[in-house]
């Protein structure tokens, strides 16, 4: 849970266009509407669409940013849609030299190594990283996760889409926690 410097931005978007057409054929909804920034502000809306599925009302629940010190040690974005999760970011800072293990989940999925950073694995729902950081201070441990729900994604699909947003999200949070500064 965020302390009183970490704000949370929840953000709920219905899908009124949907009910406002008169959709009532029993089908499922469209994808619902994110906003304009979505966990951290690291991904964007056209980013995440692959992950939402159908339904009528979106909520991001996450702290604005992903800027981590050594007072504050985590930070985890939920994106729901129709009260289930459908995208899982986290970052967490640990103290160096501090051990990680995969857990035996991860490894039932058949993981494969990220070809851009060392200590990672990418499976059909998800990517996690464990690095190493010099920071503007101190040497610390970072770990990042993204998971998301893939049934509506083709099966061949699901990596490439994870890979290429654990791309991003590195970058982005390297640069918000002082990794490498």
């Amino acid at each position: 849970m965020p302390g009183p410097r970490t704000p949370r931005v929840v953000v709920a978007v219905a899908m009124g266009a949907a009910l406002l057409a008169g959709c009532s054929d029993g089908n499922a909804s469209a994808a619902p509407a994110l906003p304009g920034s979505t966990c951290f502000g690291a991904f964007t809306p056209t980013e995440l669409a692959p992950l939402m599925g159908t339904g009528e009302e979106t909520q991001v629940d996450g702290p604005a940013d992903v800027r981590l010190t050594a007072g504050r040690k985590s930070a985890l974005c939920n994106i729901y849609v129709d009260g289930k999760t459908r995208f899982f970011a986290s970052a967490e800072r640990l103290p160096q030299g501090q051990h990680f293990f995969w857990a035996p989940a991860v490894d039932e999925q058949k993981p494969e190594p990220l070809p851009f950073a060392e200590n990672s694995k990418l499976w059909d729902s998800g990517a996690a990283i464990f690095l190493s950081c010099n920071g503007p201070t101190e040497a610390f441990e970072l770990k990042l996760w993204l998971d998301g729900s893939t049934e509506q994604i083709k099966q061949e699909e699901r990596r490439p889409l994870f890979a290429g947003l654990m791309k991003k999200y590195l970058e982005f949070a390297k640069e918000q926690t002082g990794c490498g500064a």
